[in-house]
């Protein structure tokens, strides 16, 4: 009878969690249509943003002046890693951590390699291995455009002040539900469209084009954060509700288990008392 009081505590003990892990994917799969609305709505503009930064920087020619076009000699990099503030999420964060270790070994490994952690998690695992410029939890707390703004014109500051010379984005980029993918970007300095552009733009220029493109620069940039925080935020929720449905599914199939073989242990266990009852009625007739 203990073996089957254990058995019925553990079918307890996984109802309980299949409870909670079914809550928290009802929340989740809530929240990331909110998310996922918002970053496809996002994406054409911050798209064709940079796409017109990209075109205008191409035909400045060098002489914009703008120091965030600048190119240097790559000797200090820093990497924006974004992840989230909570666990549950399967792979979500080790994903980004692994992949900003491995690019930092690998693509920069004879550079100094400073980072800033967007999220707890990627704190708690980052710190351990690079120096820490900052890091920012409480942006998921209010997602606001103004919020990611502050936190790029501070990167923006680092680099106008020559503390890096290269400053990459990482971050899981929402594709589905189910699907998010670990994306690398340039942040700093800006790129041109000089390499991947196709027919020659034919704009007309109100005041200047050095004017526009001094205008646009930090704006793109605010925009390219917030979107690769909005992005990440949508996959964060994407993946929690993907984890928790599978494990929702491993709790019903493993209560499923134990009931299955407390059943079978309580059918033994009545069989042995028919037994002991029958065996002891014979030996009295007997």
């Amino acid at each position: 009878m203990a073996n089957l009081k254990e058995i019925r505590s553990r079918i307890t003990s996984v109802g309980s969690t299949m409870q909670i892990t079914s809550a928290m994917k009802m929340v989740s799969a809530a929240k990331l249509k909110k998310a996922q609305d918002a970053i496809t709505a996002m994406r054409p503009y911050a798209d064709k943003l940079t796409e017109l930064l990209q075109n205008l920087s191409a035909t400045l020619e060098g002489d914009s002046g703008s120091v965030f076009a600048e190119q240097r000699e790559v000797n200090k990099v820093l990497i924006v890693a974004i992840t989230s503030n909570r666990g549950l999420c399967g792979a979500f964060n080790a994903n980004v951590i692994k992949e900003t270790q491995r690019v930092a070994k690998e693509a920069y490994a004879a550079k100094e390699v400073n980072v800033v952690t967007i999220g707890k998690k990627g704190n708690d695992i980052l710190s351990k291995s690079f120096p820490v410029a900052f890091n920012n939890n409480d942006i998921f707390d209010d997602l606001t455009f103004d919020n990611a703004a502050a936190i790029a014109e501070t990167l923006m500051q680092h680099y106008a002040e020559g503390k890096y010379d290269k400053i990459v984005l990482m971050y899981n980029s929402f594709k589905n539900a189910a699907t998010q993918i670990v994306k690398t970007e340039d942040f700093l300095p800006i790129s041109t469209a000089q390499e991947n552009s196709g027919a020659a733009m034919d704009y007309i220029f109100e005041p200047t084009k050095v004017e526009i493109v001094e205008t646009l620069i930090p704006k793109s940039l605010k925009t390219q954060l917030y979107k690769a925080i909005r992005d990440s935020f949508a996959s964060e929720h994407g993946a929690r509700m993907t984890a928790m449905h599978k494990a929702t599914d491993n709790a019903a199939e493993l209560k499923a288990e134990l009931t299955l073989t407390y059943n079978k242990a309580r059918q033994a266990a009545i069989t042995s008392e028919i037994l002991e009852i029958v065996g002891g009625a014979e030996a009295l007739n007997g």
